[in-house]
């Protein structure tokens, strides 16, 4: 059983992905039942759609995750970084298969981030990570945020397309 300190932020980091939630539907619970042509439209020109917010999001659990083990780049399944232009034309498979691709991704890269934080020792949570100015706790705490931040743009896109 990990410690209370790593347990706290792994359920907090659950709650914001795919756990039952007290604020409502999370990151993974805002993309359930989302097809390929709904994750494609756009709000309006030069806006994200929930096609690249969700490939965001599991971008940003990959650098969290690499930055807690310090982890070089390189692994990632898309090629750039923070913003991928989504969908691509052309992807194998159809769009249905590329969507679906993407969001078990976004739950892959989840699981490997929640394996990496049940890991830490309870001393490493306030050490401040390589090169950055913050200590692993607040990343954590950062990326649950992340989740709960974007799953409320993705419900926002998700009733503007149905209106």
């Amino acid at each position: 059983m990990p410690d209370r300190s790593i347990r706290l932020l792994l359920d907090l980091i659950d709650e914001a992905f795919d756990r039952k939630a007290w604020h409502g539907t999370t990151l993974l619970g805002s993309v359930r039942g989302v097809g390929a042509k709904e994750a494609a439209w756009r709000p309006a020109p030069r806006r994200h759609n929930i096609w690249e917010l969700t490939v965001h999001a599991a971008y940003w659990k990959y650098a969290v995750r690499r930055r807690l083990t310090g982890e070089k780049r390189g692994s990632f399944t898309a090629t750039g970084s923070n913003w991928f232009d989504r969908p691509e034309a052309g992807a194998e498979g159809g769009l249905e298969h590329a969507w679906a691709a993407e969001v078990r991704a976004l739950i892959d890269e989840h699981r490997r981030l929640r394996e990496v934080v049940a890991a830490l020792s309870p001393s490493a949570l306030g050490r401040k990570l390589e090169g950055k100015k913050y200590p692993a706790a607040f990343t954590i705490r950062g990326i649950a945020a992340h989740d709960v931040y974007h799953a409320g743009q993705i419900q926002l896109i998700k009733r503007l397309h149905h209106r």
